[in-house]
């Protein structure tokens, strides 16, 4: 838990770096940039796998987008639908690892509450990814509607609660699912499993893996990584955070994971 204010991404030292092996990340508004992977953005990826670090996206998309992730972006393992499973690429075959707590019987659930949401907003959408979607209800609060008053965000929210499920502010969508997982248990699930034969050799130790995110739904990667980032729009929900990160970038969005990309590989030396 880091209980103050985030520091500033250029105050980090180099020693502070120096144990780093390895980059979670979110993507929406953390990598991407008002709906668009830059080339700097992606060129930041690949300049991080190219220098040694071990790259993993947990995202709160879904699995259509994640087969698609594991199989061309330069990363090791992408964790999806905001923990439910990890993808990855082994001997040039796509995995899929399941993370303990989710529910067989998940779209029914996620079907009545989706009822209950029409009937208290009848003007919600659904993502437009919802259905390369298994687990969980992505409604569409700023992505390709007209933003949500924050009234009506918080609402929604609480009526999601209500009905016993789990739900998540990103930066775009209001997440719910009926499962017992998160972005947290996702990523320790997949390292636990998967670590022993990588081949980067990482374990799941203190400081040897770095996270960086711009919103709420990346608060339990703020809380339980040593070294966590926050892009600079994470700034717009620093009062929802009981659990800020370590750091935070002076660039927004993909100029903000570009910056922490090029002093981390910095602070490898020559």
């Amino acid at each position: 838990m880091n209980p103050s204010l985030p520091r500033a991404w250029a105050s980090a030292s180099e020693d502070e770096l120096k144990k780093v092996r390895g980059v979670c990340l979110d993507i929406d508004e953390t990598l991407s940039t008002r709906g668009k992977l830059t080339s700097e953005a992606y060129e930041a990826l690949w300049a991080l796998n190219q220098s040694g670090f071990a790259v993993v996206p947990i995202t709160g998309r879904p699995a259509g987008w994640c087969d698609q992730i594991a199989r061309f972006w330069p990363v090791d393992a992408v964790v999806g639908e905001n923990g439910a499973f990890t993808f990855f690429m082994q001997k040039g075959v796509r995995r899929r690892l399941d993370t303990p707590g989710t529910q067989l019987d998940a779209k029914v659930k996620l079907g009545k509450l989706a009822k209950k949401v029409l009937e208290r907003f009848p003007q919600a959408k659904w993502a437009s990814d919802q259905g390369y979607r298994e687990f969980d209800l992505a409604i569409d609060v700023c992505e390709d509607v007209k933003p949500w008053p924050q009234p009506e965000v918080e609402e929604l929210i609480a009526l999601c609660v209500a009905e016993g499920a789990h739900v998540k502010l990103s930066s775009i969508h209001v997440n719910t699912w009926f499962g017992d997982y998160d972005k947290k248990k996702g990523f320790q699930n997949w390292l636990t499993h998967e670590s022993p034969g990588f081949e980067k050799g990482l374990a799941p130790g203190e400081g040897e893996w770095l996270f960086i995110g711009d919103s709420p739904n990346d608060e339990p990667m703020f809380s339980s990584f040593q070294l966590s980032v926050g892009v600079a729009n994470l700034h717009h929900y620093m009062d929802r955070l009981k659990n800020p990160p370590l750091w935070i970038t002076e660039a927004e969005s993909g100029a903000g994971f570009v910056e922490m990309a090029r002093k981390l590989i910095a602070s490898r030396g020559p």
